[in-house]
């Protein structure tokens, strides 16, 4: 590793690094290990990153880490090139990547680390970060970049602190659950970061709970930390059914997402989830904004807007959603990628296990079964979430291709929205497209009111696609 042994940093200008252009993502850092993604990249990511909280007036950062097997090495490389920037670095270890946001204010830190992979290949690794309670993405990220090729680095000398925050997290997570029902739960925790965590949290509640591959191991020998694939919750939805549980929840690899299973082995995808949980924060903060990324079906915002919340179709990625809430401060903002937020009665970020508190209360208190608490919902005929590969240079031009076609060619009854890839709403339904800002795919999701509008939605989008030479999956 390039960096320097002691804490005594070298003067401004004197390190210098530069990273592969393809690690600075829109939402955080993260590459292949060995490859484009090291530890003097990490050490790099910290000095750069430690510069901008420093220049800020901060002091402090949080920091913890993932159960990938690189993780640990990696942390280590960022807190020594912290620590360079005269920052004091919080590290409170090994958990999911919503305990370091909780550590950033139970600690009164300026800023938070996160190294983690999430839910990207076992081959891969990345960093978070956040900066005065606010997502670090986008211009930001690639700011660390030009700071770092051009050696613009404060230098200085920091003390590292290390702390146990894992009672405190839970008690904070079991503070907010107000049910007395007795409920029975299967939880997949899929080896990663928030077993421990999660172990804690159901020895504080009540009811009988089943935990499924709480070891964490960053090989994720069982299924892929992935809950908004339906073949990583298999496992979930025959544990629920053999328990005869209530409800069953997942995790991504570092605890952030949230997956959901009904009581009678089904699956709840995100975006239907959060539809239940509007209905909870619309009653405490009625007229409310609740933001909802462009992959969210049209059921959702119809209910938010019937429930009189005020929808808001947003970009997809857990960075902006999150600056679009404090932007209109909402109390509630989520992805059909399972990241949930609530500011009602917590603190803004995505939080796997908080949600799966209050998704708990809900069951609880309704008296019903889970699968009853979205009868009322329009039954929509959809695809899931589409995800083919196409090469990199391309995976931003093929959507502006389409719209470019789709607006030349507009139909009567059409609606094109751009705000992120394309989105067409036509009487029938609707369907996406846009690129993967982590990684070399384009993503596609079709959902219409019946199943031939269905077939002709996912014909138009197929047939536009391979006019750009791509293919759709079957």
């Amino acid at each position: 590793m390039t960096a320097p042994t002691d804490n005594t940093a070298p003067a401004r200008g004197s390190f210098t690094h530069r990273f592969d252009p393809g690690i600075l993502r829109a939402y955080d850092i993260r590459g292949e290990i060995g490859t484009t993604l090291r530890e003097e990249d990490c050490y790099a990511v910290g000095r750069a990153f430690g510069t901008v909280v420093a220049r800020g007036g901060g002091t402090s950062v949080a920091l913890g880490f993932d159960g990938r097997e690189t993780s640990p090495a990696f942390a280590d490389a960022v807190i020594d090139g912290l620590l360079k920037t005269g920052l004091d670095v919080h590290c409170v270890g090994l958990g999911p990547s919503p305990m370091v946001y909780f550590g950033l204010h139970h600690l009164k830190a300026d800023a938070s680390v996160v190294v983690t992979g999430s839910h990207s290949p076992i081959t891969h690794n990345g960093i978070k970060m956040a900066l005065a309670g606010r997502p670090f993405y986008g211009a930001d990220v690639q700011k660390l970049g030009v700071m770092a090729a051009a050696g613009d680095l404060d230098s200085g000398s920091g003390k590292k602190h290390s702390h146990d925050i894992y009672e405190a997290y839970t008690d904070r997570l079991v503070r907010d659950y107000d049910c007395d029902a007795e409920l029975s739960v299967a939880w997949d925790i899929g080896n990663g970061a928030g077993g421990a965590i999660i172990q804690m949290l159901t020895e504080k509640l009540p009811g009988k709970h089943t935990i499924l591959f709480g070891d964490v191991d960053g090989t994720f020998p069982n299924h892929h930390p992935d809950p908004t694939v339906a073949k990583n919750l298999v496992d979930l939805q025959n544990a629920v059914l053999k328990n005869s549980c209530d409800a069953g929840i997942g995790f991504d690899g570092d605890a952030d997402r949230i997956g959901a299973v009904y009581e009678n082995g089904e699956i709840l995808w995100a975006d239907i989830l959060l539809a239940l949980y509007a209905a909870e924060v619309l009653e405490t903060h009625p007229g409310a904004h609740v933001i909802a990324d462009v992959k969210c079906s049209r059921v959702l915002f119809d209910e938010i807007a019937r429930l009189g919340g005020k929808p808001v179709m947003w970009q997809t990625g857990h960075s902006v959603i999150k600056a679009k809430m404090k932007e209109l401060n909402a109390p509630l903002a989520g992805e059909l990628a399972g990241h949930i937020c609530f500011a009602d009665k917590f603190y803004g970020f995505d939080d796997g296990p908080y949600c799966a508190v209050r998704l708990l209360n809900l069951i609880g208190k309704s008296g019903k079964k889970f699968s009853e608490l979205t009868a009322h919902l329009p039954q929509m005929h959809n695809t899931p979430e589409m995800r083919f590969h196409v090469p990199e240079e391309r995976k931003f031009e093929i959507p502006q291709e389409i719209l470019r076609r789709l607006q030349n060619e507009k139909k009567d009854g059409w609606e094109i929205c751009d705000i992120d890839g394309i989105r067409l709403t036509a009487p029938e339904g609707w369907f996406l497209l846009r690129a993967s800002n982590t990684e070399s795919v384009l993503t596609a999701r079709v959902e219409a009111f019946d199943a031939e509008g269905l077939e002709m939605l996912q014909s138009v989008l197929a047939k536009y696609l391979a006019a750009a030479g791509a293919e759709l999956p079957v």
